[in-house]
């Protein structure tokens, strides 16, 4: 066996499977189990144990450890977190109810707007003022803020957020308030705004200190139990948790500011796609990563994920943007959607077919496992359509009901609607297909871009079933589906660089270019990046990258700006103009003359290297057409009928493979359906290859 230093190890909890993928320089083991929701991480230990003892390896011989999760997403979704109060100046306590006083639906008079995290009786106006400058205008109520701290303690309060006016600029007054709160409310998290998201717009920062506040205990109670549990099984190596910004961090890190944690596990999926990408040499991608829960669509251009620093979490209103709850940090960009394969199908009053955004997820999970789900699933439908060998389901271990899949299909969706039942789960089928096809359109748009020309990248336990008729849908010419796709998020994990981003507001405008203050603010943000990054990479050099949240004076809104290094002097003024008047035309095509630009927001991006992963074989492998396993009866969409195609086991075929579809490549984790308007190849990677004929 190979030695201690080679051997890394990815976990991702999803809301359906735990998928674990574990590396020993170019060999790899994966497993896929059911999450166990009451306790994951009983169930992050048993997929654990399954691959190393797949691997033969021993606790003690593995090197490090990389775990993504969605606890934190589904406890603001699920409503489950602590019980929270939030302290903020006299005055604001209803900011985050008021919101930004906007209407995402503008014609619905019966529109509701998400409630806040913490209800109105926790939230206390403490007397204080800081104005936007950082000087103190009213001095912090001390004596107020102890006679709060003994109504917390009645409410059984599990967690605070203190956000402040202008924090940003000056953190004392947060600070001190924690000082006071800390031994008067013993056992109590205490999250500050000032740390958490240190940028000006309150009700942003006030919304993301909450969330982080309401989600602390929970997740730093899983984690420690995680440790605890890692170390009593003969574990020695370090944990290190995936960031939703696409790098990675340590275990006290991530207790401190667990909300950087929501959006951890499909930011793996994107890295994946973005490893891919740059292995292939495609400079146009889309990243498609669909699980048993979601499905989630990312942009990849020149080998780089869109990124943001913002997100929005448990929208309400159908996925609608504003109607969720905004948290200010650094994330990948990319639209989520509930379409996974256990996404529930049901008929509505119009008669048309909905699929979710509601799961049955792993308990009970789809109809088809036998759990006691009594709602048909996208995953019933896709056994119903023979897409799915019901005995060989994840790899032979779990044997499926088809059965069960058709009576719940019956019940709910073809007695509705008259149809038979294989046609009504080509409807659920279409349906969440079209969603999803629909949803990639709009991102695309959104962002600025054309979906059209890309090569989709599959991933995800239900991504490659449903790839092909997807990129038929968006008249895409080329689908990838790498090898472990079906636990993609994992892998991606394993391509994370140790990595810190740091977001600072400081208003200047660049005719009045403060240099100094600049330079001391960057340094101070090194620093605080440093200290954590060099937590998991203590002698690796450090890569730094720098840019800036900039507008025309008198604009509502920003754009993200590229920044050179090193230190600035008055006359890089004139560089900093450049970049922003660049990054302004690629976006508008134009610039505004006359008018002064201003920076709000500094960001620091510290990472060290990137983990290098495999190399192919060079030169093109040799063409061969592989004899099929077996056939089975898979309905087609063209013919509207059932009709005899060859199935293929992945692990038999080698590099210059040719399929011809339709056809299914079938693997533990997953299987690619093969369209007949497609035709499949195995590469050098040992990926499968999909492209459209003609």
């Amino acid at each position: 066996m190979k030695g201690r230093g080679e051997a890394r190890l990815g976990v991702d909890i999803g809301g359906t499977f735990t998928d674990v993928a574990l590396e020993i320089g170019a060999r790899r083991w994966s497993a896929k189990i059911l999450t166990t929701p009451e306790a994951p991480e009983r169930g992050v230990l048993a997929a654990v144990g399954m691959v190393m003892a797949d691997a033969g390896l021993a606790p003690a011989e593995l090197s490090i450890i990389i775990h993504g999760t969605t606890l934190a997403t589904n406890a603001v979704i699920e409503r489950k977190g602590a019980r929270t109060a939030l302290l903020t100046t006299e005055g604001f306590r209803d900011t985050v109810e008021i919101r930004h006083e906007n209407r995402f639906e503008q014609y619905d008079v019966n529109i509701d707007l998400p409630p806040p995290l913490v209800p109105r009786r926790l939230r206390f106006g403490v007397p204080e003022r800081i104005d936007a400058r950082g000087r103190v205008a009213t001095p912090l109520d001390e004596a107020a803020v102890a006679r709060i701290a003994e109504r917390l303690a009645a409410s059984d309060v599990e967690s605070v957020a203190i956000g402040y006016l202008h924090s940003y600029a000056n953190p004392a007054h947060e600070e001190r308030t924690r000082e006071i709160l800390m031994p008067l409310l013993p056992g109590v998290t205490l999250t500050l705004s000032a740390e958490v998201s240190p940028e000006m717009r309150e009700y942003e920062r006030f919304s993301t200190a909450c969330a982080n506040a309401y989600v602390q205990p929970m997740l730093g109670r899983y984690l420690a139990n995680l440790e605890s549990l890692l170390r009593e099984a003969g574990f020695r190596c370090p944990l290190f948790l995936m960031l939703s910004g696409g790098g990675l961090t340590t275990v006290e890190t991530a207790i401190r500011f667990p909300v950087r944690l929501v959006e951890s596990g499909p930011a793996g999926g994107a890295i994946f796609a973005s490893h891919i990408a740059r292995q292939c040499g495609l400079d146009k991608v889309l990243s498609y990563d669909m699980g048993g829960t979601t499905a989630k669509i990312c942009l990849i251009d020149e080998f780089q994920p869109q990124t943001s620093r913002a997100f929005e979490v448990a929208r309400i209103y159908r996925f609608k943007k504003g109607s969720g709850l905004p948290l200010r940090i650094p994330v990948i960009e990319m639209v989520e959607i509930g379409a996974g394969g256990g996404s529930i199908a049901r008929v509505d009053r119009l008669k048309r077919i909905v699929v979710g955004p509601d799961s049955a997820g792993a308990a009970p999970g789809p109809a088809c496992y036998g759990r006691g789900g009594t709602g048909p699933t996208v995953t019933d439908a896709d056994l119903l359509l023979g897409r799915i060998d019901p005995a060989g389901f994840s790899g032979g271990r779990m044997a499926l009901d088809r059965g069960a899949a058709e009576t719940a299909m019956r019940r709910e969706v073809a007695e509705e609607l008259a149809l038979a039942v294989e046609l009504a789960a080509f409807g659920v089928s279409e349906i969440v297909d079209e969603n999803m096809a629909n949803a990639a359109r709009v991102h695309a748009i959104e962002s600025g871009k054309d979906a059209r020309g890309r090569t989709l990248v599959a991933f995800g336990g239900a991504a490659p079933l449903h790839a092909a008729r997807m990129a038929e849908k968006l008249g895409l010419d080329r689908v990838l589906v790498p090898a472990n796709a079906g636990v993609g998020s994992a892998v991606g994990f394993l391509r994370a660089p140790i990595s810190y981003e740091i977001v600072r507001s400081q208003l200047q405008r660049l005719d009045a270019f403060d240099a100094e203050s600049a330079n001391a603010l960057l340094a101070a943000m090194r620093e605080e990046a440093e200290a954590i990054v060099r937590r998991g990479a203590p002698d690796a050099p450090l890569a730094e990258t720098r840019s800036a949240f900039m507008r025309y004076r008198g604009q509502g809104h920003e754009i993200a700006v590229p920044l050179p290094g090193g230190n600035y002097r008055a006359e890089d003024a004139a560089r900093l103009i450049e970049a922003f008047e660049a990054a302004y035309r690629r976006l508008y095509s134009r610039v505004i003359p006359g008018v002064e630009i201003e920076v709000l927001s500094w960001v620091l991006l510290l990472s060290a290297p990137v983990p290098a992963g495999e190399k192919a074989p060079p030169g093109a492998p040799p063409i061969s057409t592989p004899p099929a396993a077996r056939s089975r009866a898979v309905f087609d969409p063209e013919s509207g009928a059932f009709v005899e195609v060859a199935i293929f086991d992945r692990a038999a075929l080698v590099p210059g493979a040719v399929i011809s579809g339709p056809a299914v490549i079938v693997e533990d984790e997953t299987s690619t359906v093969v369209s007949r308007l497609f035709d499949a190849r195995i590469d050098r990677f040992g990926y499968i290859e999909m492209t459209r004929r003609g």
